[in-house]
C-alpha cells in the first residue's frame, strides 16, 4: 500500500510522520531526536536501554499487535536495563513480531519511527517542553485532515445527490431498454456517472483509485466545494441533455465546458 507522508513543525525542527492505513500513523524519532542531539541514533538506542520503556514497548504490542509474541518477550527483556543490553529493531520486528518502533530506509525520510503513542512517549523523555510543541502542531495536522468532514464540507456533498434522482430518471426514460439484464443496467447508470466524472475530474472513477489506492472513499469525496456544486449543476443539465436527446459523446463536450467555465 502506498505511503503518506505529512509533516509537523516544533520549535524550528520538522518532522515526519508517514502512514499506510489512516489509522496507525508513525512518527520520525529521528527527526525528535536532532532537539537534543546531532546523532540521533545514539539518543534514541539510549533510550530504548531502559528497563522500564521495553516493559512499557513490550505492553504497547500487547494491547495493539495480536501477532505480538509474548513469550519471546519475556526472555527479551530480561537483561533490559543492563550494560550489556544493546535494543535490536531488527530482533523486535523480526524475532518478536513487533510493529510499534521500525527503521525505514531511504535517502530522503530514512531512520526510525515508531508509532505516535511511542514516539511521544519518546518525546516526553527528550523535553517534556518540546513533547507540548510537538502535540500542537500534531492536533493542527489533524485539524486539517478532518477538516473536509466538517459540517460545512457535508452539506456542500450533499448538493451532488440534489438532483440524483432527476439525473437517474433521465437515464431509466431514455437510455434504459427492457431487454437490458439488471448487470446491464448498472453499466449504463455508472457509465453516466463516470461521464460525469470524466468532464468535471478529466478521469474515470477506475482511473482514479488506481491512480490513488491510498486514499478511501471516491474520487467524489476529495472533491472541492466549488467541484461539488458544478457536479450538481452538471447531473442537472446532463438529464436535460439526455431528455433532449443529445448522444454521450456531445453531452460530454457540452458538459466539459460549462465545467470549465464554472
Amino acid at each position: 500500500m502506498k505511503t503518506i507522508k505529512e509533516t509537523i513543525h516544533a520549535q524550528g525542527i520538522e518532522i515526519g510522520i508517514y502512514t499506510t492505513d489512516f489509522e496507525n500513523e508513525f512518527i520520525s524519532l529521528t527527526d525528535i531526536a536532532r532537539y537534543r542531539s546531532s546523532d540521533p541514533r545514539i539518543t534514541i538506542h539510549s533510550w530504548l536501554r531502559s528497563r522500564d520503556i521495553v516493559e512499557f514497548l513490550g505492553l504497547w504490542e500487547c494491547l495493539h499487535n495480536p501477532d505480538f509474541k509474548r513469550s519471546e518477550f519475556d526472555t527479551f527483556k530480561t537483561d533490559a536495563g543492563t550494560n550489556a543490553f544493546t535494543f535490536s529493531i531488527k530482533n523486535w520486528n523480526e524475532q518478536l513480531c513487533g510493529k510499534g518502533i521500525i527503521t525505514k530506509s531511504g535517502r530522503y525520510g530514512g531512520g526510525i519511527f515508531a508509532h505516535s503513542d511511542i514516539a511521544l512517549e519518546f518525546a516526553s523523555w527528550l523535553s517534556p517542553e518540546f513533547k507540548l510543541y510537538i502535540i500542537k502542531d500534531y492536533k493542527r495536522l489533524k485539524s486539517d485532515e478532518n477538516s473536509r468532514l466538517s459540517l460545512n464540507w457535508n452539506l456542500n456533498r450533499e448538493l451532488t445527490k440534489l438532483n440524483y434522482k432527476i439525473h437517474t430518471d433521465a437515464i431509466k426514460d431514455n437510455l434504459i431498454v427492457p431487454e437490458l439484464t439488471p448487470q446491464q443496467k448498472s453499466f449504463v447508470y455508472a457509465d453516466e456517472a463516470d461521464m460525469l466524472n470524466v468532464a468535471m475530474f478529466g478521469v474515470t472513477a477506475k482511473q482514479w483509485r488506481e491512480a490513488n489506492p491510498e486514499l478511501k472513499g471516491n474520487i467524489r469525496d476529495y472533491a472541492t466545494i466549488n467541484q461539488l456544486i458544478c457536479l450538481s449543476n452538471m447531473e442537472n443539465l446532463n438529464a436535460v441533455f439526455i431528455n433532449d436527446g443529445l448522444p454521450q459523446n456531445e453531452r460530454l463536450e457540452k458538459l466539459n465546458k460549462i465545467a470549465i467555465q464554472q
